[in-house]
């Protein structure tokens, strides 16, 4: 066995302390940093928010040959001397103003197909004097136009390593981390890092100073010349940037997304269907029939099924849209709606949040935090929950199939008029507000355009993976825990067989007696006074006592108390709708139909369907538009300090949202549907 190396008896006391070291990774927007960060740290990132910070950060585990090390992903920024909120989170991030502890390193993320630049921003950082490390990203993106960086050079010239990097294919990714540990070992004192940043500038130097200073290295450590935008990447950019061409561009781009989304996931979906289905009739032929068996078949495994089964929307969801963030889209996408939306006076800085709020709406509120104008932070922050989350997808991809069964381009443009529709009220809220309680104008937009790359398949993959992780993890926990009172609620008291019930089995008793009788139709009797003594189990449970308690305020919009129930259910979590239907519904245990089937004929107390078109149709703008998360109120509240705001957002959203429910119910009965 060869002996250890001093270096390597170093490295190892580095890990013998209670944290591994830290490093923040520092750099410009759309260089790389996040694409480096997902490599680096893959399904081990996590987002915290970190205790003073002002937005919230993503945190991951990354490993090297001597162990592991904290990598935080700061906000991209063009200048750590800027005014703006993002640009002195970092700098507090860096003084240790902020979080448990002040990172051991700063990897300063410099993009090759933009070197001169990003050369200038590593100036300015590096005379923070702590311990750096350069990531050159982006680098196959310059090779493939002419132009490559010599690491070895560029280490002379700036006083520490630097490492060739590129997250979408891993080049250089375990040298990086190798070389983050040697500068957390190797802490610099401030006359040797003086000495070896010799050739920077002054602190008093001007930008133009500094771009000379650029300018000279570049020409002593770089090789090529990138080739210049192709004229029909120009005109594609005119195009997709249009205001008009440009969101007409983003409507048909997202409906094929959602198309592609019905059709895909279908097979993964009946594949789920048929698991759940097939542990909960293992689990009623294993357990002896009493409420345990019960609580495993109707409130654990229906309820969880009920929600679970839509996983592969969601995930097919985040994999398609990381593929059009890292190619380059999503930020023309941006830029086209930017102008648009200061029309009807939010800023061009609250385009991210809203996007954000796409996935959920606590980052989304949370990222709020970096617009720096207070009327128009207090603005995006009301109309962010009107954006379509993923909480919302379930109660979606039900309603949508039952609307549209069997016809996935119609299903596809139905998902993007929800999204639209969530889009179109925050907008229109958003003008309410500002000429009203928060007058003012909005401010213009500053967006870079990324060029336009290959999408990576690994990367999505890994968000694909993240989303999922977190979406069974609240299926584990809150949905499970919501299931179980649901189903508990809905099964007690217990009822004694009505007089109707009692008829309906003495006639089927009669019926199964009678010579060369046909099976099924002792079956079909069977059905229905399960089905009869399912609802009025259902009417006598304290689940239906509540739905009828509350069923006057829902019933305009064709709810009866089974919907009413579920529906106060998913103000709790709007997931949990679906689950708690398919626990509290009226259906035939021992069906083996599909969950789409069970609920499609799902009956009413008086024996009609329970989700007409009408009826369905109500229900989606429902919970397109209501304000249905506690969570999200609570943040508000915190984020606001006052109550004034959560209750004023809570009325006005659930208010919108009835009255628009009501409206498109009456026009389709009146059209006769």
């Amino acid at each position: 066995m060869a002996a250890q190396q001093p270096e390597d008896i170093e490295l190892e006391r580095v890990y013998s302390t209670e944290r591994p070291p830290r490093a923040a990774l520092l750099g410009q927007p759309n260089t790389g940093k996040t694409t480096l960060f997902n490599r680096l740290c893959g399904s081990r990132a996590r987002t915290a928010n970190i205790p003073g910070t002002t937005v919230e950060s993503r945190v991951g585990v990354a490993n090297a040959t001597h162990g592991s090390l904290e990598i935080m992903d700061l906000p991209g920024i063009y200048g750590l001397s800027l005014e703006v909120p993002e640009s002195k989170l970092c700098r507090d991030c860096l003084d240790g103003r902020i979080g448990d502890v002040a990172p051991d390193v700063a990897v300063i993320i410099a993009d090759a197909t933009n070197f001169s630049r990003s050369l200038r921003f590593a100036s300015h950082a590096l005379r923070r004097k702590m311990p750096c490390v350069i990531a050159v990203t982006l680098s196959d993106d310059a090779r493939r136009k002419g132009f490559s960086v010599n690491a070895a050079a560029l280490s002379e010239c700036l006083g520490c390593a630097v490492v060739i990097t590129s997250g979408r294919t891993g080049e250089g990714v375990s040298e990086l981390a190798d070389a983050v540990l040697r500068a957390a070992l190797h802490g610099i004192s401030l006359e040797a890092f003086e000495e070896r940043l010799h050739h920077l500038p002054a602190s008093t130097a001007s930008e133009s100073d500094l771009a000379k200073w650029a300018n000279d290295v570049l020409a002593e450590v770089a090789s090529g010349r990138m080739s210049a935008n192709s004229r029909v990447s120009e005109r594609v950019d005119r195009a997709l940037t249009h205001p008009v061409a440009g969101l007409a561009a983003f409507i048909l781009v997202m409906s094929l997304l959602f198309a592609s989304i019905f059709w895909l996931a279908q097979f993964p979906m009946n594949a789920l269907d048929f698991i759940f289905g097939t542990a909960g009739d293992w689990v009623r032929g294993t357990f002896p029939e009493g409420p345990l068996r019960d609580l495993c078949v109707d409130g654990i495994i229906g309820g969880i099924a009920g929600t679970v089964v839509f996983l592969p929307q969601i995930c097919l969801l985040f994999f398609l849209l990381s593929l059009l963030e890292d190619s380059g889209y999503l930020a023309r996408a941006a830029f086209a709606a930017d102008k648009f939306m200061r029309r009807f006076g939010l800023p061009g800085q609250a385009f991210v949040p809203l996007l954000s709020s796409h996935a959920c709406a606590l980052p989304g509120i949370m990222s709020t935090r970096l617009i720096p104008d207070v009327k128009d932070r207090l603005a995006t922050i009301l109309v962010a929950p009107f954006m379509s989350c993923t909480a919302r997808l379930p109660v979606y991809v039900l309603l949508i199939s039952l609307l549209f069964a069997g016809r996935p381009w119609l299903a596809g443009l139905a998902f993007v008029g929800c999204y639209a529709t969530g889009a179109i009220a925050g907008l229109l809220s958003a003008f309410l507000v500002r000429r009203t309680l928060l007058k003012g104008p909005a401010r213009p937009m500053l967006l870079e355009m990324p060029p336009y790359r290959k999408p990576s398949i690994k990367i999505a993959l890994w968000v694909m993976y993240d989303r999922g992780v977190l979406f069974i993890k609240n299926a584990g926990t809150m949905i499970l825990a919501i299931c179980v009172v649901m189903w508990w609620l809905s099964a007690y008291p217990k009822v004694a067989p009505s007089v109707e019930v009692l008829k309906m089995r003495a006639e089927t008793s009669v019926v199964a007696r009678q010579a060369n009788v046909n099976p099924e139709v002792v079956k079909s009797l069977e059905n229905q006074a399960n089905l009869q003594e399912a609802r009025d189990q259902q009417l006598g449970s304290m689940a239906g006592k509540i739905g009828v308690i509350a069923e006057p305020l829902f019933r305009p919009l064709g709810f009866d108390h089974q919907l009413t129930v579920a529906v106060l259910t998913s103000f709790l979590a709007r997931e949990v709708f679906v689950s708690t239907l398919m626990i509290i519904s009226s259906t035939d245990s021992n069906d083996e139909s599909s969950l789409l089937e069970k609920l499609s004929q799902n009956r009413r107390a008086d024996g009609t369907l329970l989700f007409t078109i009408p009826t369905a149709a109500s229900l989606l703008v429902f919970f397109t538009l209501a304000m249905q998360c506690l969570p999200t109120l609570a943040l508000v509240r915190r984020e606001t300090q006052s109550w004034k705001w959560p209750l004023l957002q809570f009325v006005w959203m659930s208010g919108l949202a009835w009255g628009m429910a009501w409206i498109v119910r009456e026009i389709l009965l009146t059209g006769g549907l």
